[in-house]
């Protein structure tokens, strides 16, 4: 376990944070890991979500088809085939 020192400039900050961890019935250093760890994975999700967004934009560009529709083909071609 690593230790951290935390200073609020903004009283009503701290104030807002203590009454939650109350509410909560928590210790306040796990609702300040906890919104660390939150914030942390909604950071990793906005950069991945850059790069899916340029995946999508790749695949419309090279015309691909939604797996529903390439799938429903398979299936039309392999009935086609059968006959």
């Amino acid at each position: 376990m690593k230790k951290m020192t935390v200073v609020f400039d903004n009283d009503a900050l701290y104030t807002t944070v203590k009454v939650e961890a109350a509410r909560r019935n928590q210790p306040v250093k796990k609702l300040v890991c906890q919104a660390l760890t939150e914030w942390l994975e909604a950071q990793e999700d906005a950069e991945l979500l850059s790069e899916i967004e340029a995946a999508r934009a790749e695949w419309q560009q090279k015309g691909g088809v939604e797996a529903s529709e390439f799938f429903a083909s398979l299936k039309a071609e392999a009935k086609a085939d059968a006959l």
